[in-house]
């Protein structure tokens, strides 16, 4: 099974969650806000994609963290407490395919790849 974690409001969730329906794809959802962060998967999801692309710098909710907190990310310990605090940090969405493989963001070719 597909699990797709993220924030139903994200625009670029829909995009994937719009695709993967549009192709007729099974996926479960795990919403952020609501279900909170899978703290038992964030070590995974670190190991698989690295701290530079799970963690969102460019968007708004980093740029409104205040410079301490910030700036005390630095390793896995550090940044799963940031993303437990403030889930949207989290680049959206992240995707643990059937095989286990984890990755973040959405494209088109590269969904369609995974599920060819």
């Amino acid at each position: 099974m597909i699990t797709l974690y993220g924030i139903p409001n994200c625009d670029t969730v829909k995009k994937a969650r719009t695709w993967l329906t549009d192709h007729g794809v099974d996926y479960a959802f795990h919403d952020f806000k609501k279900q909170g962060v899978p703290t038992a998967l964030l070590p995974g999801w670190i190991d698989a994609v690295g701290l530079d692309t799970l963690i969102n710098r460019r968007g708004p909710t980093w740029r409104k963290l205040d410079e301490a907190t910030q700036a005390r990310v630095v390793d896995t310990p550090s940044a799963m407490a940031v993303m437990q605090e403030h889930s949207s940090v989290i680049k959206r969405p992240v995707v643990v395919w059937a095989d286990g493989q984890v990755t973040v963001g959405f494209a088109e070719a590269a969904f369609a790849a995974r599920v060819a």
